[in-house]
């Protein structure tokens, strides 16, 4: 009786274990398959990205170098300048000069000029042969202002690799001139622009009007005398 009681439980059991081992190998044999199709999968993304054309722009582009000189980090700035100057109703005669610039800031700079030319005959003294207006020392011409500047800055590309800080900058001030014998307040405007070839030396080129008022020739006026000047400059 007790063996009959058993025999069923026994199969019971058996039967359990044989359903769970057989799927532990069905588990086991995917598990195998999904394995050996990973190279498979990697052989194929690995031929499609050697047929995948170039790209046409690419986005590793290389750095170029450039040679570009700051300004000094001092504040002065001085220089020497020569040219010619045109004297309203006078010829015009080379002028010489010098300047001492103080920068406030990156725009604005305060400048201080001071220059000196000659004036030449008028057209009446030419064309009559008379008695000349003014005396060989009244011909002298002097003046000295002091000028408030405004930067515009940039830069100039002589080559590919060469570059240069430069600036364009507006003039405006007021001073005095020494000329005909008497001094007389000066109104300048102007406009120039600076070449940076190092951190310290600089090349400018200047235009410059001097308004005054004058009446030399006999009627009273406002005169314009414009100086075109060529200037090297320090900053220290």
């Amino acid at each position: 009786m007790k063996l009959r009681k058993i025999a069923p439980q026994v199969i019971d059991k058996l039967n359990k274990f044989t359903v769970s081992f057989a799927a532990l190998l069905l588990l086991c044999a995917g598990l195998s398959q999904a394995h050996a199709a990973q190279p498979a999968i990697a052989s194929i993304q690995d031929d499609n990205a050697q047929e995948r054309p170039p790209a046409l722009i690419d986005p590793n582009v290389e750095r170029r170098e450039i040679d570009e000189s700051d300004i000094d980090t001092e504040n002065f700035e001085l220089g020497v300048f020569g040219g010619f100057m045109t004297i309203e109703d006078f010829e015009s005669d080379a002028v010489v000069g010098a300047t001492l610039a103080y920068h406030i800031n990156e725009h604005f700079f305060l400048e201080a000029a001071y220059a000196e030319t000659t004036a030449g005959q008028t057209s009446f003294e030419k064309l009559s042969g008379g008695a000349p207006f003014l005396t060989e020392e009244e011909r002298d011409y002097r003046y000295y202002n002091l000028s408030l500047g405004f930067n515009i800055n940039g830069e100039t590309f002589l080559t590919d690799n060469l570059v240069f800080n430069s600036d364009f900058y507006l003039l405006m001030g007021a001073g005095s001139t020494e000329f005909g014998g008497d001094e007389r307040f000066t109104v300048s405007v102007g406009a120039g622009y600076r070449l940076l070839l190092t951190d310290f030396w600089a090349l400018r080129v200047d235009v410059k009007d001097h308004i005054f008022n004058s009446d030399i020739i006999g009627v009273e006026k406002d005169v314009h005398n414009l100086a075109f000047t060529l200037s090297t400059t320090f900053f220290f």
